[in-house]
């Protein structure tokens, strides 16, 4: 009962975790091949009018922590502008003589005025780093939400390594941003004021030194800016291929190794690595033309600065105290002036990944739709035809009927488009042709709720999420409301569904019992106990229609019908399509599918398709070998 996880293709082929391709073709992704970081296949951007609009609704709804922040920050940047000023008094009173307290007390006010800096600094920088971590909690939290309702079928188009890349390394950039960048930058911009403010105020004539400086600052930044945002934007698309590899190497280790593609997947990575190194060296390449050029708009004022007060003071225009404030201020623009251009850099990484981030928003959403009146709990299928895109057809001409209660099991080779048709059947996808009826009603007509309500698909490839035995139980009960209901109520629906899928012994083995830890960093849960955990979940949400493709396949075939055994009685009058490999436990049911090349080819019972000698007698017989085809399938 846990979402429908997207499988992870090895070496540009999608499979299963046992190594069967699956239904939906693969991406294989060409040596070398450049991402572009709105791509086919590739979650979308969000355009300049939707980054404002978020950064107007963060404006409003911070406004206050802003100020303060900002107010700090004012009010350190004005401590720290008095204290060259009170240096050049210092110097000026030396120079023309005066009292040994005079010197004291300039000093010790040059002294505090040194340590309110510091302390209105610090202030400053705490209240940034709570604004920061409160806008990364919450763009998370929003961006999961967002996930959370996007369509089954869009989650598996897209793939988990982009999802997971925004969600975790763009939301850190972002937070990195705003944390940082954001009142770093209106800090510099505030000092430059200032600072050049008080030059002017000190000496206009010293202040036209600065206008030295202006060409090499606007110019590289004017060449900078354009190429620099293009790279960003290339570079998190990169580095999201890079985690699409990685996770999906790690989920398909299993079916690399059994298929000899190791090598191969090394070899993707590898080139997605590359890529990254490659949009690396370009922006370090644009940086190494744009910081020297910062730099000599900072030294280049400063020479000139000396050059003319140096004049100036022989010919009696400027004072020692003017004099030394000027070159001081002119030597403390120099961090502000880096300090702006350099965190607007960092910046553009922040907005490049806010725009990754609220590209999710792009996506269509699962639409609300009132409940749909229905007839019954049957399902049928009319001239369903599927495909994951142009010329890429999985499912084609698909008629078929399945009666409330019936027990289908549906067979054929890998690739025939058995997982689909269940995917088909419980929503995830939905018919590029033809209809797909649950007693009655459209399933593009049924609300989410109701839909999984009559039906719900389980594979094999499960997911333990972090948390007790019972947080994952009580997952089947779809709202945190009823969760909570049910954990004031008794355990003993929660232990028969376990006795049921026969996992009742491993988790009374548990320290806690149905309070212990599991999943990533607790106790291990194998694949096979996870497979069976999801069992346990179905039964516990009590759907009319249980979609079964391979649900019991990382099971050996012992515990397998041990546990369809067990199912048995308490699936009894739901209706349950199966999707199998092993054939077991055909003989139990109702009717027999026979898929191949998209279509169902046989349709009937065990015994009359074994007496028409079609495609599913060739599977028996290569099931059974010579001398056990008799054998007891029970």
């Amino acid at each position: 009962m846990n979402g429908i996880p997207t499988r992870a293709p090895a070496a540009g082929t999608a499979t299963g975790p046992a190594g069967e391709p699956s239904d939906r073709p693969g991406p294989c992704e060409a040596p070398g091949a450049t991402a572009t970081p709105d791509g086919p296949g590739r979650l979308p951007l969000a355009d300049r009018a939707e980054v404002r609009a978020w950064s107007a609704a963060f404006l409003r709804a911070e406004s206050r922590r802003l100020a303060l922040t900002f107010a700090l920050f004012a009010a350190a940047l004005v401590a720290s502008l008095i204290g060259p000023r009170l240096l050049g008094h210092l110097v000026e009173s030396v120079k023309s003589g005066t009292t040994a307290g005079r010197v004291d007390v300039l000093a010790l006010a040059f002294v505090a005025i040194l340590a309110g800096h510091a302390f209105l600094a610090r202030a400053a920088r705490t209240q940034a780093t709570l604004l920061g971590e409160r806008v990364l909690a919450r763009t998370r939290e929003t961006f999961v939400s967002r996930v959370l309702g996007l369509p089954l079928s869009e989650v598996e188009a897209v793939g988990t390594g982009d999802l997971l890349s925004r969600a975790t390394t763009d939301a850190d950039r972002l937070n990195e941003g705003i944390r940082q960048a954001v009142p770093r930058i209106a800090l510099a911009a505030v000092t430059l004021v200032f600072t050049f403010a008080a030059i002017l105020l000190t000496s206009p004539l010293l202040a036209l030194g600065l206008l030295a400086g202006v060409p090499f600052a606007a110019l590289s930044t004017w060449w900078y800016r354009p190429r620099a945002t293009r790279a960003y934007e290339l570079l998190l698309a990169q580095e999201a291929d890079v985690l699409a590899v990685t996770h999906e190497t790690a989920r398909g280790a299993a079916t690399a190794s059994a298929l000899g593609l190791g090598p191969r997947q090394v070899r993707r990575h590898a080139a997605a690595v590359d890529r990254v190194v490659r949009t690396r060296q370009r922006t370090t390449w644009l940086q190494t033309i744009w910081f020297p050029s910062l730099d000599l708009a900072t030294m280049v004022p400063m020479a000139l600065t000396l050059l003319i007060g140096g004049l100036a003071y022989q010919r009696g225009e400027v004072g020692l105290a003017e004099l030394t404030a000027v070159v001081l201020y002119v030597q403390a623009l120099g961090e502000p002036l880096n300090d702006l251009l350099t965190w607007t850099d960092e910046l553009q990484i922040g907005n490049a990944a806010l725009r990754r981030i609220l590209g999710v928003e792009r996506l269509p959403r699962e639409a609300p739709r009132p409940p749909a009146a229905t007839d019954g709990h049957s399902i049928r299928l009319e001239a369903v035809g599927f495909g994951y895109g142009p010329g890429r057809d999985a499912l084609t001409g698909i008629d078929l009927d399945i009666r409330a209660g019936e027990r289908l099991v549906v067979v054929g080779a890998s690739g025939a488009g058995k997982s689909t048709l269940g995917k088909l059947l419980a929503g995830v996808h939905h018919a590029t042709r033809g209809t797909v009826r649950i007693g009655g009603a459209d399933v593009t007509t049924l609300p989410v709720e109701q839909l999984r309500r009559e039906i719900v698909l389980v594979t094999q490839e499960q997911h333990v999420f972090t948390g007790t035995v019972r947080d994952n139980l009580l997952l089947a009960q779809g709202t945190q409301q009823s969760a909570d209901a049910c954990l004031t109520a008794t355990d003993a629906p929660l232990w028969r569904a376990l006795e049921s899928v026969l996992l009742a012994d491993w988790a009374r083995s548990l320290p806690n019992g149905l309070d212990s830890e599991i999943g990533p960093g607790a106790a291990p849960v194998s694949p096979s106990h996870a497979q069976q955990l999801a069992l346990a979940r179905l039964l516990l949400s009590n759907p009319f229609a249980l979609v079964l493709d391979e649900a019991t396949a990382l099971l050996d075939s012992t515990a397998s019908r041990r546990v369809e055994r067990s199912l048995a009685a308490l699936i009894e009058g739901r209706t349950v399509i199966s999707i199998v490999h092993r054939l077991d436990s055909v003989r139990d049911a109702d009717r027999i599918a026979v898929m191949d090349g998209g279509r169902i080819v046989e349709l009937g019972s065990h015994e009359a398709l074994l007496a028409a000698d079609g495609a599913y007698a060739s599977l028996w017989r290569s099931w059974t070998p010579a001398g056990t085809r008799n054998r007891s399938t029970h």
